[in-house]
């Protein structure tokens, strides 16, 4: 796979993209669902990346910078005829790599709690994420989990 600075105006990118906020939608208590629309992802505090197998897209992942030290992994989602193939890890580690270079020393995120999202979390923990309370703005809610990572680590 190779990973490309996002383009948000890109036809491919938006349907992906509305496919990812509508099934975590689909798929999350109302109210619940902090999935980013294109203008979240437009920010000015977001880097956006999209993941290529030669001219199809096949992965997103976003950063988004909280404060000096944190960061939020955000808008993490693999076409879905390309799952279990290593996409989502190499996205993820990209997304590690960039916060570490920026000089983040914690990297969190929300994920849904419920079994759509459950292969999600194995990805998360695989790479060494660990639950944690809520963090910037988010509440305890049941429909959710939080994660973070330790970048000073490893």
């Amino acid at each position: 796979m190779q990973i490309r600075t996002g383009d948000t105006y890109d036809p491919r990118v938006i349907a992906l993209l509305d496919h990812h906020v509508t099934a975590a939608r689909a798929q999350t208590a109302p109210g619940s669902a902090h999935a980013l629309d294109l203008a979240g992802l437009r920010a000015p505090d977001i880097a956006f990346w999209t993941g290529w197998d030669g001219e199809t897209l096949i992965a997103t992942g976003a950063l988004k910078t909280l404060s000096a030290s944190q960061g939020e992994v955000k808008s993490m989602h693999t076409l879905q005829t390309t799952r279990r193939r290593g996409f989502g890890g190499q996205m993820l580690r990209h997304i590690i790599t960039k916060a570490r270079a920026r000089g983040l020393t914690r990297l969190s995120l929300e994920t849904g709690s419920w079994d759509y999202f459950k292969p999600a979390l194995a990805l998360y923990q695989a790479h060494g994420f660990v639950t944690c309370g809520p963090f910037e703005g988010y509440v305890e809610d049941p429909n959710s989990l939080f994660l973070t990572l330790d970048l000073t680590r490893g």
